[in-house]
């Protein structure tokens, strides 16, 4: 029994934090420009209070979204949207398929990037596993991945922890120095507010983490729950990076410049292979909530979904053809709307969730048997 409420703890409350967090992270966490963006450029507390708007926001749509999914039994955004906005759902289609081809094509081309920089292996071997594993994972579908980006998302912790502390632990490093100035820039609302609206796009691809939630306090708890495993390595990296303001504002890739000044060797290489592992965990875990969409269709259309073979192959065409379109200057053109694409996913998956969602979930009340 025990061991049952505890498989039952993890499913609920661990695998999908854990999971969003996983396909989350993506190159940001790893290269920290994105929490040198959004968070450490508006000061000590003002990248704190960035960061508590980013998780409030999050928790909260994450929630809502858990229990309408759940609720409504829909697990794929297909029909997640078909049951939230009707004939506006294909909105949603347009913008995800624009944010699949960039993310995909970025971790493309930084897959073989990372390992030849890092670890001087060709460009093309990077590539190689990356379509490899990728192909793996979505093959055995869905409780595979689960477990590999659970188990990964514990593996980026580790990592982020580590480097937290080997940053503390060079004598030159002082915490309180950072925080003694206190500063607050402005803006720090909306850039809190447009972090979270930037990765909160992904979570509807997701929806096939909420099948283990069965009560609408597991789905808020859930949420909330989910919200601290995504930003509380925010947390740790934005610590690290007071300390070495205001140089580290400017550079582009900011963890491996502060791992180069602090002599960090051995720590280079490790940070190269998880962020590697983040790349692969980003496109499995998308790819997946792909897939689900297209079984889904399938199933209410003709019975049966793709086989386990079919989805392996659109993972790796799909991988296949990002790569050559980063190639030819797509990924330029969609990063210029990418923005625009953040407002858009406000307009047609927040605001909707958190009116008419909320709307239906207080006044829903279930069939009469």
């Amino acid at each position: 029994m025990c061991d049952l409420l505890e498989r039952r703890f993890v499913r609920v409350y661990v695998v999908p934090g854990a999971v969003f967090q996983s396909v989350m992270v993506g190159g940001g966490y790893g290269t920290g420009r994105e929490i040198v963006e959004y968070f450490t450029s508006y000061g000590a507390a003002g990248g704190l209070l960035a960061i508590g708007t980013a998780y409030v926001v999050t928790a909260v749509v994450l929630a809502v979204t858990f229990e309408f999914s759940r609720l409504y039994a829909e697990f794929d955004y297909r029909g997640f949207f078909k049951r939230l906005i009707g004939s506006g759902w294909i909105a949603f289609e347009v913008l995800v398929i624009l944010l699949f081809l960039l993310i995909l094509a970025v971790l493309a081309s930084a897959a073989g990037n990372i390992l030849r920089d890092n670890l001087g292996m060709p460009y093309v071997g990077g590539l190689a596993i990356l379509l490899g594993v990728v192909g793996v994972l979505t093959f055995f579908g869905r409780e595979l991945i689960e477990k590999v980006l659970t188990f990964w998302s514990a593996v980026l912790y580790a990592t982020f922890i580590a480097f937290f502390m080997q940053v503390f632990a060079s004598d030159n490093v002082s915490l309180s120095n950072a925080f003694a100035v206190g500063d607050v820039e402005s803006g720090w609302l909306t850039s809190g507010l447009k972090y979270a609206l930037y990765n909160l796009a992904i979570a509807p691809l997701l929806l096939y983490v909420v099948r283990g939630i069965e009560t609408r306090g597991e789905a808020l708890r859930s949420g909330a729950v989910a919200g601290v495993i995504a930003l509380a390595p925010a947390l740790l990296f934005h610590f690290a990076f007071l300390t070495a303001r205001p140089g580290i504002l400017d550079e582009a890739i900011p963890a491996y410049w502060m791992l180069g000044q602090l002599g960090l060797v051995a720590m280079t290489a490790v940070f190269s292979v998880v962020l590697f592992g983040t790349f692969i965990e980003t496109g499995a875990g998308m790819l997946q909530g792909i897939n689900e969409r297209i079984d889904a269709y399938l199933e209410e259309s003709r019975g049966e979904g793709l086989s386990p073979m079919m989805h392996a192959s659109i993972a790796v065409v799909a991988i296949l053809l990002s790569a050559g379109l980063s190639l030819v200057g797509i990924t330029s053109l969609i990063a210029k709307g990418y923005g625009t694409m953040s407002w858009g996913f406000l307009l047609v998956y927040v605001i909707p969730l958190l009116t008419i969602g909320v709307y239906r979930l207080v006044k829903y009340r279930p069939p009469e048997t």
